[in-house]
């Protein structure tokens, strides 16, 4: 297994210097091999590879006006140059898929987070109890929270919109250690008023991290735009709200890495509805409340811990009326499209069905369907 491992870093003075240094050398061969991209498929209507636009990169280090190159890391901007090509590949993988199309973009200055990758090579990367060594970084004084197991791949830092630096040390041949199995299986159904319902009827509330912070957060965004554009006070003034922003997310993922984990290793099957997200948060009402819920995000964590924990996921389709059919006898109540109706009786066996527990409970008949 792959496992990354993020901690936050505190550069000095001269190694902040290095960093923007290795961010504006990477943005520069990303947008400057984009450009020759394009200006050769123009030319000669086809497209420079990896390989070419690699041994371009050498001797672009040699020219006497971009001998500036030389002082980020090299490996930074190879990944730079592979990323681009990454972002290539997965362009002409999308239209071959009949997808939207996405075109690389240019990478802007004004960007506030930006980060880059590092490859290992020899020792240049290492994690110490209280310091990580980079390349050209040397030691750097870290926030080491856990120790880490595996093999080194490659090491990412990034500069966070509130000011934050971060590295993000990438692992392989991790072993991760086995929950025991239990044998029992859940359907789970996700809403807005209630997070996660489960097949066994528990009820799991959503934290509403936006709206603790809402009156804090308007305040503070009203303060920026009072601010001159430009000025160091408005800097200081973004960076409040960036922060903010910072600690709701933070808090909205500790809440749902705790729940997907209790799911995990409570359950070996566990089954869920594949939610139309983009589509659903195009409803103005309901669009905050979406956005806060994370479902996205849950449906994520819950898929890669069970890929660790070789414990199996199953996704419904969309199309499935997890909400209007009866667990019991099957019969479809059109009228419980209405988000109103929070409960109902079944005319055909007379049970009383409570919406999100019937939801969950067909979720998982489906989904063992799907499994047989």
């Amino acid at each position: 297994m792959e496992k990354a491992y993020k901690f936050r870093i505190y550069p000095n003075i001269e190694q902040i210097e290095q960093i923007k240094k290795t961010f504006d050398g990477c943005r520069f061969v990303y947008n400057f091999f984009l450009n020759k991209r394009i200006e050769a498929y123009k030319t000669n209507g086809d497209s420079l590879n990896y390989n070419a636009c690699s041994a371009m990169l050498t001797s672009l280090k040699n020219d006497s006006d971009r001998s500036w190159l030389k002082e980020p890391d090299s490996t930074a901007l190879q990944s730079s140059v592979k990323d681009l090509d990454f972002a290539y590949q997965n362009f002409f993988r999308n239209v071959k898929k009949g997808d939207k199309p996405g075109f690389p973009k240019w990478k802007l200055r004004k960007t506030l987070h930006r980060s880059y990758k590092t490859k290992l090579v020899g020792k240049n990367i290492e994690v110490f109890e209280s310091h990580i060594k980079l390349p050209k970084l040397g030691l750097v004084n870290a926030a080491v929270s856990k120790r880490i197991e595996g093999r080194i791949i490659n090491a990412t830092v990034s500069k966070a919109s509130s000011g934050k630096y971060f590295v993000s040390v990438c692992c392989t041949d991790v072993d991760i250690p086995q929950y025991k199995s239990t044998g029992k299986q859940i359907g789970v159904d996700m809403g807005i008023k209630c997070l996660v319902t489960t097949s066994d009827g528990i009820l799991h509330s959503k934290h509403d991290f936006i709206k603790r912070s809402e009156k804090k957060l308007a305040n503070l965004q009203r303060q920026l735009s009072r601010k001159s554009k430009g000025s160091n006070n408005r800097n200081k003034a973004r960076i409040k709200v960036a922060r903010l922003q910072e600690n709701i997310a933070n808090q909205r993922s500790d809440s749902i890495h705790k729940l997907t984990t209790m799911l995990v290793k409570e359950y070996d099957v566990i089954c869920v509805e594949d939610l139309a997200i983009k589509n659903m948060v195009k409803n103005r009402r309901l669009a905050k409340s979406i956005f806060d819920a994370s479902w996205g995000e849950l449906i994520r964590q819950l898929q890669y811990k069970c890929e660790w924990q070789h414990k199996l996921l199953v996704k419904v389709g969309r199309t499935f009326a997890s909400s209007q059919n009866c667990n019991k006898c099957g019969y479809k109540n059109a009228d419980v499209k209405n988000l109103k109706v929070r409960s109902w009786d079944c005319p055909c066996c007379g049970v009383l069905l409570d919406r999100d527990v019937n939801a969950a409970i067909n979720i998982l008949h489906e989904g063992l369907r799907l499994i047989a």
